[in-house]
C-alpha cells in the first residue's frame, strides 16, 4: 500500500460541498481553499502530518454533478498532476430530479452516474497513488423521504464500485446519521445538503480517519 510522500499533491474534486467558496482556476493553500472540508483537511494535514508538506488543491465546482465531472476530469483534474485524488459526488445528481424536475436533461439516472463513476475510476487508477471515493449524503434521517431514498441508492452503487475497484470509501451519510441522532440536523445544515463550518470539520474530521485507516499515513 502506498503512503504519501513529501511533497506529494491531493486533489480534491466535488460539488458546492468541496467547492465552499474556493478560489478560482484552483483552490490553493493558504488562503484559496475556501470554507469547508477542503481547507480544513488540509489544516489537520499541515498541523498532524507537518513533514509531508502534503499541497492540498480543491477542484469542487457549486452545481455539478458525475457529468459535469467527468466533462472536466483530464484537463480539471488529471492535468494537475495529483499523486492523490478524493471524489464527492451524487447529490446534485440526485436533486436536481427535485429541484427542477421539468428539465430531464438535467438529471442523471443512476445507471448512467454508475458508468460514469466506473469510467472514472478505471481511467484514473493505475495513474496516482491514491483514489478516496466520498459518498453523497442528505442530511435527514427520514429513510422513507424520496430524496433520501435516491442518495442512498446512489451511496450504496459508488459502495460498490470502491469495493470492486478496493479503493477506500467514506460513508459520509453514516457518519452523519450517527450525529443527528443527538443533534438537531439544523446544526448541521440549513438546506439539508450544504453543512455548517460544524458539518465541515465532522466531514473532514472522518475524512483524515478515512485516510488514516487506507493506510495513506
Amino acid at each position: 500500500m502506498a503512503k504519501m510522500q513529501a511533497g506529494d499533491r491531493l486533489v480534491m474534486v466535488g460539488d458546492s460541498i468541496t467547492d465552499a467558496g474556493r478560489e478560482r482556476p484552483q483552490g490553493r493553500a493558504p488562503y484559496g481553499l475556501g470554507n469547508g472540508y477542503a481547507a480544513l483537511t488540509h489544516a489537520m494535514l499541515t498541523v498532524e502530518h507537518s513533514e509531508l508538506a502534503i499541497e492540498v488543491r480543491n477542484m469542487g465546482i457549486g452545481g455539478d454533478t458525475s457529468r459535469h465531472i467527468s466533462q472536466r476530469w483530464q484537463t480539471g483534474v488529471m492535468a494537475l498532476k495529483p499523486q492523490w485524488i478524493s471524489l464527492m459526488i451524487g447529490v446534485n445528481d440526485v436533486w436536481r430530479k427535485f429541484d427542477h424536475p421539468e428539465s430531464p436533461e438535467l438529471h442523471v439516472p443512476l445507471p448512467v452516474y454508475q458508468d460514469i463513476l466506473r469510467t472514472l475510476v478505471a481511467s484514473t487508477v493505475a495513474e496516482v497513488q491514491g483514489f478516496l471515493l466520498i459518498s453523497p449524503f442528505v442530511l435527514d434521517l427520514d429513510r422513507s423521504d424520496p430524496m433520501r431514498t435516491m442518495v442512498d441508492e446512489y451511496r450504496q452503487s459508488m459502495k460498490e464500485i470502491a469495493r470492486d475497484f478496493s479503493l477506500p470509501f467514506y460513508d459520509t451519510q453514516e457518519m452523519f446519521d450517527g450525529w443527528m441522532r443527538d443533534h438537531h440536523t439544523p446544526s448541521l445544515s440549513p438546506d439539508r445538503v450544504h453543512p455548517t463550518l460544524f458539518g465541515h470539520y465532522l466531514l473532514a474530521r472522518g475524512l483524515m480517519a478515512t485516510i488514516a485507516a487506507a493506510d495513506w499515513l
